[in-house]
């Protein structure tokens, strides 16, 4: 689990195609090294990623093919800069959102414009994520916690100050560039909690009724 709270910007210091899946070696940039275990996660670019080689400098990662299919990590090369988070830890101050590290979608960025000091950026989801994303909803752009402060359709708006730009690669992004994508996690919960199952179909759904004999109506 991670909140969206970038800690440090890395490099892809190496791919290594292995059948269907990846092995990423990571330079981990001012990213704290120090209590990383084998086995622990680390959210690279918003890909929850476990460490199975631990570096001086860095650490290395199995990519599988399931996560090819969902995530950008098809199409980076070595070089790219990745938004590094170790995950929680009890203590952790929660200063963004649950995140899962469990990319839902890639998403593409339609604009960059300027407003003041700060960066607007109109996204488009990809079908069927669209009804996740409210308007001041939260949402992980490659590992970056952020609020949609406007939303049309399948589109949103992200409105970022300088301190987020600097610390993190979304400077980087312009019209075309396409992001890794998680939705709020209890949104997508909400949804399977409400949807009856084939061997129980008056299970789930939300309807006046419940909410009359559960209290939230009177």
């Amino acid at each position: 689990m991670f909140t969206g709270i970038i800690e440090a910007v890395g490099t892809l210091r190496q791919l290594e195609r292995r059948g269907d899946d990846l092995k990423v070696t990571v330079a981990s940039g001012k990213l704290p090294l120090a209590d990383v275990q084998l086995g622990d996660s680390i959210a690279t670019n918003g890909v929850c990623l476990t460490v199975v080689e631990k570096l001086a400098d860095g650490y290395v990662a199995d990519v599988s093919g399931e996560t090819l299919a969902r995530t950008n990590f098809a199409h980076y090369q070595v070089g790219q800069r990745v938004n590094l988070e170790r995950a929680v830890t009890p203590d952790t101050r929660l200063g963004g959102h649950l995140v899962s590290g469990h990319v839902d979608g890639l998403a593409t960025v339609e604009s960059v414009s300027p407003r003041g000091r700060a960066i607007e950026y109109w996204l488009r989801a990809p079908s069927g994520l669209g009804r996740y994303i409210p308007e001041k909803g939260s949402v992980t752009i490659d590992g970056i916690s952020l609020t949609a402060n406007e939303v049309d359709g399948h589109r949103f708006r992200l409105t970022l100050v300088p301190h987020t730009v600097q610390e993190t690669t979304i400077g980087e992004l312009k019209p075309g560039s396409t992001v890794n994508l998680e939705v709020d996690l209890i949104a997508r919960y909400l949804e399977r909690l409400m949807q009856p199952l084939d061997d129980q179909p008056d299970a789930g759904g939300i309807t006046l009724e419940m909410l009359a004999k559960t209290g939230f109506l009177k």
